[in-house]
């Protein structure tokens, strides 16, 4: 399908924020990105609306960890909840940047959404994220009757970075006894070795490019050989049974498509539930461009019922 005409229009639009200096660190580009973003107010959507945001600061592995926390409804109690991290090549990104997906979740789901601002590279290295975002998921589980939460439905999800974050959060808790109820990755991080077909096709002119990954990779790893370790590469977990069951959204203009995709085929190999939707004529990022493109609402209400069909399975089998 040809490109969409609105993601056409979006990168017309992306194309006048500053480039990336890829002499430079990612604490340089986080600095530059910050001051374009002050500059005007956003073309993007903010969202659905929900009853209630708060901020939360827990103890986490490198100090102290901020939490934004989405209420769907007013005096909601046993609400499942949805533990979600944002994207930006483990650069850049924030909570407040995703805020409008993190709204439309939490409504469109009936979850309490849990955005975490886990630390960001080249301050802090792999594997500094996950272990945050493992930090921000135990303590959920653990606070979740004083959240007026169900600590036995949690979910992860994420969107590019996020997702590669929120998927090895899952094989952690897998491997702890943690029981997710789902896992939702939205056009995830899965490999770093950028060999794939998508990388090929998409890798210029369609806002995430080639060049663009490889300086992400280069500020996220210690070391190039650390991209083997499936904690930095989810694709490469040579066991991926007993995880939650998945939705996968990816985007054939793409680069992260063909991985995405190739690590939902691996899922489901191993028996994992997994629903896959490549969305059309998109781009990286669409699920962020509400107002914008169409297909943003498209994508969230897919992810959001799959979210919410997770979690009514998971009270029917506990009744």
């Amino acid at each position: 399908m040809p490109l969409n005409p609105q993601a056409a229009k979006m990168l017309e639009i992306l194309a006048m924020m500053p480039p990336i200096d890829y002499s430079a660190d990612g604490a340089k580009a986080r600095a530059v990105m910050a001051a374009a973003a002050a500059a005007g107010p956003s073309p993007f959507g903010p969202g659905d609306e929900v009853a209630h945001i708060e901020d939360r600061t827990i103890t986490g592995p490198g100090g102290p960890l901020a939490l934004r926390l989405y209420y769907p409804r007013a005096n909601a109690s046993n609400l499942p909840v949805t533990v979600y991290f944002h994207g930006g090549g483990f650069v850049l990104g924030c909570p407040k940047e995703h805020d409008n997906i993190c709204r439309s979740l939490a409504k469109r789901a009936d979850t309490l959404v849990v955005s975490v601002d886990y630390r960001l590279a080249p301050e802090a290295k792999f594997p500094a994220p996950i272990d945050d975002g493992w930090a921000a998921l135990c303590w959920v589980r653990d606070t979740a009757k004083t959240l007026g939460a169900d600590a036995s439905r949690i979910a992860v999800a994420g969107d590019s970075a996020g997702g590669n974050i929120a998927a090895v959060v899952a094989h952690r808790a897998r491997d702890n006894g943690f029981t997710l109820c789902h896992q939702s990755l939205i056009y995830p991080v899965t490999d770093s070795a950028m060999n794939t077909a998508s990388y090929s096709e998409m890798g210029t002119g369609h806002f995430l490019t080639t060049e663009m990954m490889r300086w992400y990779w280069e500020q996220y790893l210690p070391h190039k050989s650390a991209g083997s370790d499936p904690m930095a590469s989810p694709l490469r977990q040579k066991r991926l049974q007993h995880l939650p069951p998945a939705t996968i959204v990816t985007a054939q203009y793409d680069p992260l498509r063909d991985e995405g995709e190739a690590y939902g085929l691996a899922l489901i190999e191993a028996g994992v539930p997994v629903r896959m939707q490549r969305w059309p004529g998109q781009i990286h990022g669409f699920a962020s461009m509400m107002g914008m493109i169409d297909a943003a609402d498209e994508a969230l209400t897919f992810v959001a019922s799959a979210l919410r069909e997770s979690f009514d399975t998971t009270s029917q089998r506990a009744a």
